[in-house]
């Protein structure tokens, strides 16, 4: 998920991070909030209330969200009364002390396909493979919860799995179901960076596709990658500018992308509202947002104060830490979802800001934890 481009880190569910220094949260008024009282608090209020519905039984969120359900919809003054009796806003800051982080967005891509493949869709978004061995180390190793080996069988003896110059080379006769075909290798990247997106197959039929596996290698970034070679300016290091290079360079792009040895695997996902990010429920564009999961639990209320891409306008509201990413490390870190479509993926091409984070979490409950 990442940044593949140098500009769109995205939740790509890779390996999962381990331990971190703690973040420190320091609690404070809502008044200290930019924006809070004139921030669209009510139209927050559905992403919570989706990702409610994870909220374990006995969680410190479980009597905020039995109340959220019943605030009436579109009522700010209601909404806003409601978080500032139920929560207390903690600010975020970093282990060494930093109160400003990095802000990027991410988006549902819409790609062209088929489920046959032809002259014009001859590039497979492929599920996962039978040969892929996931190994969870946890069991064994408990101060390793969350890391995940991943490999082939050759024998007895665990060996990394196929990178993605190798299943590339392979030219579609990779041993893994096929899903459908798309036209674009890079949109196919691109698709792999997200994590998730729809597919728009020949006949009019809509699929939608989520992560599935990841070959267990480390993503590296492209738009790094096509900076340190010369050939881009690190300002064109956005998936705008990886794309307009791609197709000024066709013939070099199975080199470009051979760089980044990461490769996700698919499944196909219910037609639902919007992708369903790592919380299990639909994203809403423009209130959910992913996050570190090992500072800020999922399911918890985060109010973001960062601004538009390009741009000096003040975007300041409360959204809902719904999903994470292989990109996404850090105490202050978010990335921001914008929706589906080329017009949402402009704006997470785009963006790269500067943020601050405030995590709200019920009055008198233990400091926020992870959930479980």
């Amino acid at each position: 998920m990442a940044a593949g481009c140098a500009q769109v880190p995205a939740p790509c569910p890779c390996p999962k991070p381990g331990p971190a220094a703690d973040a420190r949260y320091e609690a404070v008024g809502f008044a200290a909030l930019p924006g809070w009282r004139t921030a669209p608090v009510a139209a927050s209020l559905p992403a919570f209330v989706a990702g409610c519905a994870r909220v374990p039984e006995g969680h410190a969120l479980q009597q905020a969200c039995a109340a959220a359900r019943l605030l009436p919809a579109g009522d700010d003054a209601a909404a806003r009364d409601f978080f500032e009796q139920a929560f207390v806003a903690y600010a975020i800051v970093a282990p060494d002390g930093a109160r400003d982080g990095l802000v990027t967005g991410y988006y549902e891509p819409v790609l062209e396909g088929s489920r046959s493949r032809s002259a014009r869709h001859a590039h497979p978004v492929y599920g996962v493979p039978d040969d892929l061995v996931v190994v969870d180390l946890a069991g064994q190793y408990p101060e390793l919860r969350g890391m995940r080996l991943r490999g082939r069988l050759n024998g007895r003896r665990l060996q990394p799995y196929f990178s993605r110059g190798e299943i590339d080379e392979r030219n579609g006769s990779f041993s893994a179901p096929v899903i459908a075909w798309v036209a674009d290798p890079i949109d196919l990247f691109f698709l792999q960076i997200q994590g998730s997106g729809q597919i728009r197959l020949d006949s009019g039929e809509r699929i939608r596709v989520g992560f599935a596996e990841q070959n267990g290698h480390p993503y590296r970034s492209l738009g790094r990658h096509l900076v340190e070679r010369g050939e881009m300016p690190l300002e064109q290091a956005s998936m705008q500018g990886i794309k307009a290079w791609a197709a000024a360079n066709p013939e070099r792009l199975k080199e470009a992308l051979g760089h980044n040895a990461s490769y996700v695997f698919f499944r196909e996902l219910p037609a639902v509202d919007g992708p369903i990010g790592a919380q299990g429920v639909a994203l809403e564009a423009g209130y959910s947002i992913a996050v570190d999961p090992r500072h800020v639990p999922l399911g918890a209320p985060v109010f973001l104060a960062t601004t538009y891409p390009l741009s000096e306008a003040p975007l300041e509201r409360l959204v809902t830490a719904q999903d994470t990413g292989g990109a996404i490390r850090g105490a202050v870190r978010a990335d921001f979802f914008w929706g589906s479509g080329a017009e949402a993926g402009e704006l997470a091409g785009r963006m790269r800001q500067t943020g601050r984070l405030w995590i709200l979490w019920p009055r008198g409950a233990t400091l926020p934890r992870p959930l479980p």
